[in-house]
Protein backbone atom coordinates (compact mmCIF):
# COMPACT_ATOMS: atom_id res chain seq x y z
CA UNK A 1 0.00 0.00 0.00
CA UNK A 2 1.36 3.45 -0.90
CA UNK A 3 2.22 5.98 1.79
CA UNK A 4 -0.45 8.32 0.40
CA UNK A 5 -3.07 5.58 0.82
CA UNK A 6 -1.93 4.87 4.37
CA UNK A 7 -2.21 8.53 5.34
CA UNK A 8 -5.60 8.85 3.66
CA UNK A 9 -6.96 5.79 5.47
CA UNK A 10 -5.64 6.99 8.83
CA UNK A 11 -7.15 10.42 8.29
CA UNK A 12 -10.48 8.72 7.56
CA UNK A 13 -10.26 6.58 10.70
CA UNK A 14 -9.71 9.71 12.79
CA UNK A 15 -12.66 11.48 11.18
CA UNK A 16 -14.94 8.47 11.71
CA UNK A 17 -14.09 8.57 15.43
CA UNK A 18 -14.74 12.30 15.74
CA UNK A 19 -11.07 13.21 15.90
CA UNK A 20 -8.79 15.54 13.98
CA UNK A 21 -5.15 16.17 14.64
CA UNK A 22 -1.59 17.03 13.81
CA UNK A 23 0.70 13.97 13.68
CA UNK A 24 4.37 13.61 12.81
CA UNK A 25 6.83 10.73 13.05
CA UNK A 26 10.50 11.50 12.30
CA UNK A 27 13.47 9.16 12.03
CA UNK A 28 16.05 10.89 14.21
CA UNK A 29 18.92 9.25 12.31
CA UNK A 30 17.91 10.15 8.76
CA UNK A 31 15.47 13.03 9.17
CA UNK A 32 12.86 11.20 7.09
CA UNK A 33 9.33 11.81 8.29
CA UNK A 34 5.66 11.11 7.70
CA UNK A 35 2.68 12.95 9.09
CA UNK A 36 -0.90 14.13 8.98
CA UNK A 37 -1.31 17.92 8.92
CA UNK A 38 1.96 18.33 10.88
CA UNK A 39 2.02 22.12 10.66
CA UNK A 40 -1.44 22.82 12.13
CA UNK A 41 -1.09 24.89 15.30
CA UNK A 42 -2.77 23.69 18.50
CA UNK A 43 -2.99 24.88 22.10
CA UNK A 44 -0.57 22.43 23.71
CA UNK A 45 -1.34 22.56 27.46
CA UNK A 46 1.23 20.54 29.46
CA UNK A 47 3.54 19.86 26.52
CA UNK A 48 5.16 23.22 27.36
CA UNK A 49 6.67 21.51 30.40
CA UNK A 50 9.32 19.97 28.15
CA UNK A 51 10.44 23.40 26.94
CA UNK A 52 10.38 24.68 30.53
CA UNK A 53 12.56 21.77 31.69
CA UNK A 54 15.14 22.51 28.98
CA UNK A 55 15.21 26.16 30.11
CA UNK A 56 15.52 25.46 33.83
CA UNK A 57 18.24 22.86 33.31
CA UNK A 58 20.11 25.19 30.94
CA UNK A 59 20.16 27.74 33.78
CA UNK A 60 21.46 25.08 36.16
CA UNK A 61 24.13 24.02 33.65
CA UNK A 62 25.26 27.64 33.21
CA UNK A 63 25.51 28.15 36.98
CA UNK A 64 22.70 30.70 37.04
CA UNK A 65 20.50 28.46 39.18
CA UNK A 66 21.29 25.79 41.76
CA UNK A 67 19.25 22.63 41.23
CA UNK A 68 19.43 21.95 44.96
CA UNK A 69 17.76 25.26 45.87
CA UNK A 70 14.77 24.58 48.07
CA UNK A 71 11.48 26.19 47.04
CA UNK A 72 8.72 26.74 49.59
CA UNK A 73 5.25 26.10 48.23
CA UNK A 74 2.58 27.36 50.57
CA UNK A 75 -1.03 26.15 50.32
CA UNK A 76 -2.98 28.79 48.43
CA UNK A 77 0.11 30.57 47.08
CA UNK A 78 -0.10 28.55 43.90
CA UNK A 79 -3.73 27.80 43.18
CA UNK A 80 -3.42 25.60 40.11
CA UNK A 81 -5.87 22.72 40.23
CA UNK A 82 -4.51 19.32 39.33
CA UNK A 83 -4.93 15.63 40.04
CA UNK A 84 -1.39 14.77 41.13
CA UNK A 85 1.56 15.73 43.28
CA UNK A 86 1.84 19.04 45.10
CA UNK A 87 -1.39 20.08 43.39
CA UNK A 88 -3.16 17.81 45.89
CA UNK A 89 -1.12 18.71 48.98
CA UNK A 90 -2.93 20.22 51.98
CA UNK A 91 0.16 21.45 53.85
CA UNK A 92 3.28 23.48 53.04
CA UNK A 93 5.91 21.75 50.93
CA UNK A 94 9.62 22.43 50.52
CA UNK A 95 11.02 20.92 47.33
CA UNK A 96 14.34 21.28 45.48
CA UNK A 97 14.32 22.75 41.98
CA UNK A 98 15.45 19.51 40.35
CA UNK A 99 12.75 17.58 42.20
CA UNK A 100 10.14 20.05 41.01
CA UNK A 101 11.29 19.19 37.48
CA UNK A 102 10.70 15.51 38.17
CA UNK A 103 7.20 16.23 39.46
CA UNK A 104 6.47 18.48 36.48
CA UNK A 105 7.49 16.00 33.79
CA UNK A 106 6.97 12.57 35.35
CA UNK A 107 3.51 13.12 36.83
CA UNK A 108 2.57 16.44 35.13
CA UNK A 109 2.23 18.25 38.46
CA UNK A 110 1.02 21.69 37.44
CA UNK A 111 1.68 23.28 40.82
CA UNK A 112 5.31 22.17 40.66
CA UNK A 113 5.46 23.59 37.14
CA UNK A 114 4.19 27.00 38.23
CA UNK A 115 6.78 27.07 41.01
CA UNK A 116 9.37 26.68 38.23
CA UNK A 117 7.69 29.40 36.16
CA UNK A 118 8.26 31.68 39.18
CA UNK A 119 11.99 31.15 38.55
CA UNK A 120 11.91 31.10 34.74
CA UNK A 121 9.09 33.11 33.10
CA UNK A 122 7.52 32.19 29.75
CA UNK A 123 9.55 34.82 27.87
CA UNK A 124 12.80 33.14 28.89
CA UNK A 125 11.44 29.72 27.90
CA UNK A 126 10.64 31.08 24.45
CA UNK A 127 14.11 32.58 24.13
CA UNK A 128 15.80 29.32 25.14
CA UNK A 129 13.73 27.29 22.69
CA UNK A 130 14.63 29.68 19.85
CA UNK A 131 18.31 29.47 20.78
CA UNK A 132 18.01 25.70 20.51
CA UNK A 133 16.95 26.17 16.89
CA UNK A 134 13.27 25.38 17.46
CA UNK A 135 10.59 27.65 16.04
CA UNK A 136 6.84 27.18 16.16
CA UNK A 137 6.45 26.76 19.94
CA UNK A 138 5.18 29.75 21.91
CA UNK A 139 4.73 29.73 25.69
CA UNK A 140 2.34 32.52 26.71
CA UNK A 141 1.21 31.74 30.26
CA UNK A 142 1.76 29.78 33.43
CA UNK A 143 -0.12 26.56 34.05
CA UNK A 144 -2.57 28.14 36.49
CA UNK A 145 -4.72 29.46 33.65
CA UNK A 146 -5.46 25.89 32.54
CA UNK A 147 -7.49 25.51 35.72
CA UNK A 148 -9.70 28.47 34.81
CA UNK A 149 -11.68 27.07 31.87
CA UNK A 150 -15.49 26.65 31.69
CA UNK A 151 -15.02 23.06 32.94
CA UNK A 152 -14.32 24.37 36.44
CA UNK A 153 -17.67 26.18 36.52
CA UNK A 154 -19.81 23.07 36.11
CA UNK A 155 -20.70 20.33 38.56
CA UNK A 156 -18.83 17.09 37.79
CA UNK A 157 -21.86 15.56 36.11
CA UNK A 158 -22.19 18.53 33.76
CA UNK A 159 -18.59 18.95 32.61
CA UNK A 160 -19.57 17.56 29.21
CA UNK A 161 -21.29 20.91 28.65
CA UNK A 162 -17.89 22.61 28.77
CA UNK A 163 -16.68 20.16 26.14
CA UNK A 164 -19.66 21.02 23.96
CA UNK A 165 -18.68 24.68 24.22
CA UNK A 166 -15.08 23.83 23.37
CA UNK A 167 -16.13 21.80 20.32
CA UNK A 168 -18.66 24.17 18.84
CA UNK A 169 -17.01 27.55 19.25
CA UNK A 170 -13.73 27.42 17.30
CA UNK A 171 -13.41 29.89 14.44
CA UNK A 172 -11.99 29.11 11.01
CA UNK A 173 -8.75 30.81 12.02
CA UNK A 174 -8.47 28.62 15.13
CA UNK A 175 -9.60 31.38 17.44
CA UNK A 176 -11.87 30.55 20.37
CA UNK A 177 -13.90 32.39 23.05
CA UNK A 178 -12.17 30.17 25.63
CA UNK A 179 -8.71 31.82 25.79
CA UNK A 180 -6.95 28.57 26.67
CA UNK A 181 -8.16 27.16 23.32
CA UNK A 182 -7.41 30.25 21.23
CA UNK A 183 -4.13 29.91 19.32
CA UNK A 184 -3.50 33.66 19.60
CA UNK A 185 -3.73 33.59 23.41
CA UNK A 186 -2.78 30.06 24.49
CA UNK A 187 0.61 28.38 24.60
CA UNK A 188 0.84 26.75 21.19
CA UNK A 189 2.79 24.51 18.86
CA UNK A 190 2.50 22.02 16.02
CA UNK A 191 3.52 18.41 15.67
CA UNK A 192 6.49 19.51 13.58
CA UNK A 193 7.59 22.05 16.18
CA UNK A 194 7.53 19.47 18.97
CA UNK A 195 9.36 16.94 16.79
CA UNK A 196 12.02 19.64 16.37
CA UNK A 197 12.20 20.07 20.15
CA UNK A 198 12.50 16.33 20.69
CA UNK A 199 15.25 16.16 18.08
CA UNK A 200 17.09 19.00 19.82
CA UNK A 201 17.01 16.93 23.03
CA UNK A 202 17.78 13.49 21.55
CA UNK A 203 20.36 14.68 18.99
CA UNK A 204 21.77 17.69 20.83
CA UNK A 205 23.85 20.19 18.91
CA UNK A 206 22.63 23.48 20.39
CA UNK A 207 21.36 22.11 23.72
CA UNK A 208 24.17 21.27 26.19
CA UNK A 209 24.70 17.51 26.45
CA UNK A 210 24.06 17.26 30.22
CA UNK A 211 20.85 19.30 29.84
CA UNK A 212 19.58 17.07 27.04
CA UNK A 213 20.49 13.89 28.93
CA UNK A 214 18.57 14.99 32.02
CA UNK A 215 15.48 15.94 30.01
CA UNK A 216 15.57 12.53 28.29
CA UNK A 217 15.80 10.85 31.70
CA UNK A 218 12.87 12.82 33.09
CA UNK A 219 10.70 12.07 30.06
CA UNK A 220 11.63 8.40 30.38
CA UNK A 221 10.22 8.50 33.92
CA UNK A 222 6.80 9.67 32.72
CA UNK A 223 4.11 7.75 34.65
CA UNK A 224 1.21 8.81 32.40
CA UNK A 225 1.24 5.95 29.91
CA UNK A 226 -2.36 5.49 28.83
CA UNK A 227 -2.07 7.08 25.35
CA UNK A 228 0.82 6.24 23.05
CA UNK A 229 2.86 4.07 25.40
CA UNK A 230 0.80 0.87 24.92
CA UNK A 231 1.68 0.93 21.21
CA UNK A 232 5.34 1.90 21.58
CA UNK A 233 6.74 0.44 24.82
CA UNK A 234 7.96 -3.16 24.72
CA UNK A 235 10.83 -5.39 25.78
CA UNK A 236 12.60 -4.31 22.58
CA UNK A 237 11.94 -0.57 22.81
CA UNK A 238 11.72 2.28 25.29
CA UNK A 239 9.18 5.11 25.23
CA UNK A 240 9.92 8.55 26.72
CA UNK A 241 7.23 11.21 26.50
CA UNK A 242 5.08 14.02 27.83
CA UNK A 243 1.29 14.25 27.61
CA UNK A 244 -0.95 17.30 27.41
CA UNK A 245 -4.69 17.51 28.11
CA UNK A 246 -7.17 20.36 28.04
CA UNK A 247 -10.93 19.98 27.55
CA UNK A 248 -11.33 18.24 24.16
CA UNK A 249 -7.59 18.26 23.40
CA UNK A 250 -5.42 15.18 23.98
CA UNK A 251 -1.73 15.27 23.06
CA UNK A 252 1.46 13.32 23.48
CA UNK A 253 5.01 13.91 22.26
CA UNK A 254 7.78 11.38 22.74
CA UNK A 255 10.60 9.29 21.36
CA UNK A 256 10.67 5.54 20.82
CA UNK A 257 14.14 4.00 20.92
CA UNK A 258 14.49 0.49 19.50
CA UNK A 259 17.06 -2.13 20.43
CA UNK A 260 18.55 -1.92 16.92
CA UNK A 261 19.65 1.65 17.68
CA UNK A 262 16.96 3.45 15.69
CA UNK A 263 14.97 6.24 17.31
CA UNK A 264 11.84 8.05 16.16
CA UNK A 265 10.21 11.24 17.41
CA UNK A 266 6.45 10.73 17.58
CA UNK A 267 4.02 13.60 18.12
CA UNK A 268 0.22 13.38 18.22
CA UNK A 269 -1.89 16.48 18.84
CA UNK A 270 -5.61 15.73 18.70
CA UNK A 271 -8.95 17.47 19.03
CA UNK A 272 -12.18 15.57 19.68
CA UNK A 273 -15.66 16.44 18.48
CA UNK A 274 -17.21 14.12 21.09
CA UNK A 275 -18.43 15.98 24.21
CA UNK A 276 -17.17 13.51 26.81
CA UNK A 277 -14.52 13.88 29.49
CA UNK A 278 -13.29 10.26 29.45
CA UNK A 279 -12.55 8.88 25.98
CA UNK A 280 -10.32 5.80 26.13
CA UNK A 281 -11.26 4.85 22.58
CA UNK A 282 -9.94 8.19 21.31
CA UNK A 283 -6.67 7.67 23.15
CA UNK A 284 -6.35 4.15 21.76
CA UNK A 285 -7.00 5.40 18.22
CA UNK A 286 -4.47 8.22 18.40
CA UNK A 287 -1.91 5.60 19.46
CA UNK A 288 -2.83 3.29 16.59
CA UNK A 289 -2.55 6.13 14.09
CA UNK A 290 0.84 7.17 15.45
CA UNK A 291 2.05 3.57 15.39
CA UNK A 292 0.85 3.04 11.83
CA UNK A 293 2.75 6.14 10.70
CA UNK A 294 5.85 4.90 12.54
CA UNK A 295 5.62 1.47 10.95
CA UNK A 296 5.11 2.95 7.48
CA UNK A 297 8.24 5.08 7.92
CA UNK A 298 10.33 2.30 9.44
CA UNK A 299 9.43 -0.41 6.95
CA UNK A 300 12.08 -0.62 4.18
Amino acid sequence: MSTERVVRDLRGALADAGLSGSFLVRDLSTGEEIGIDPDVEFPVASLVKVALAVTVLARVHAGRLDGATMIDVEPGRITTAGPTGISRFRHPARVAVEDLLYLSLAISDTTATDALFDLVPPAEVNRTVREAGVTGITVRHRMSSLGETPAERFAPGDVHLAHSLAIGSRTAGRGHPVPQLDVSRASTGSARAFADLLEAVWVPTRVPGPVAARVRSLMGANLLRQRLAPDFASDASTWSSKTGTLLNLRHEAGVVEHDDGSAFAVVALTESRVPAVVQPAAEALMARVARALHDELRTP
